[in-house]
C-alpha cells in the first residue's frame, strides 16, 4: 500500500505536506506510510478515499482503477467543494463566493443572459476542441 499511497500523492501532483493537511494528519505520518513504516488505520484509508475519491480495492490491494468513476454532476459538486474549502491556501474562495454573491443579486433577466452567453461560450470551446 506504501507504493500506491505514494503514486496517488503525486498522481495528484501533492506534496506530502498538502496531502496531509487535507486528512487533518502530520506531513510525517504520511512520509512513514510511503516509506512502509507504518501501515494506515482502516479510518485513514476511508478519509484518503472519500476525500480524493480513491478506489478502496486499487488502495488496499492493487486492484481495479486508482479512482472511482463519479457521474458527471457528483464531479462538478467534488470540483466544486473543492474550490470553495475556505483556508489559507486557496486564494479562488474569497473570488468564487463573489462571483455567486453578485449571480445572485442580479435580476432575473441579466441572470438568463449570462446564462445563455455560458452556454454559448461553452459550445464554441466545443466546437474548437473538435
Amino acid at each position: 500500500m506504501n507504493e500506491r499511497i505514494k503514486k496517488l500523492r503525486k498522481t495528484l501532483k501533492l506534496t506530502q505536506q498538502e496531502f496531509a493537511d487535507r486528512l487533518s494528519l502530520k506531513r510525517n505520518t504520511i512520509a512513514t506510510y510511503e516509506m512502509g513504516k507504518a501501515t494506515p488505520s482502516d479510518r485513514t484509508v476511508n478519509d484518503i478515499c472519500e476525500k480524493y475519491n480513491v478506489n478502496e480495492d486499487w488502495l488496499r490491494n492493487g486492484i481495479g482503477d486508482m479512482f472511482n468513476e463519479l457521474p458527471e454532476e457528483d464531479e462538478v459538486a467534488a470540483y466544486v467543494s473543492d474550490l470553495l474549502e475556505n483556508d489559507e491556501g486557496n486564494p479562488l474562495y474569497d473570488i468564487i463566493k463573489e462571483i455567486m454573491h453578485t449571480y445572485s443579486e442580479l435580476t432575473p433577466k441579466s441572470q438568463e443572459v449570462i446564462r445563455d452567453f455560458s452556454a454559448q461560450l461553452l459550445k464554441n470551446l466545443k466546437e474548437k476542441g473538435d
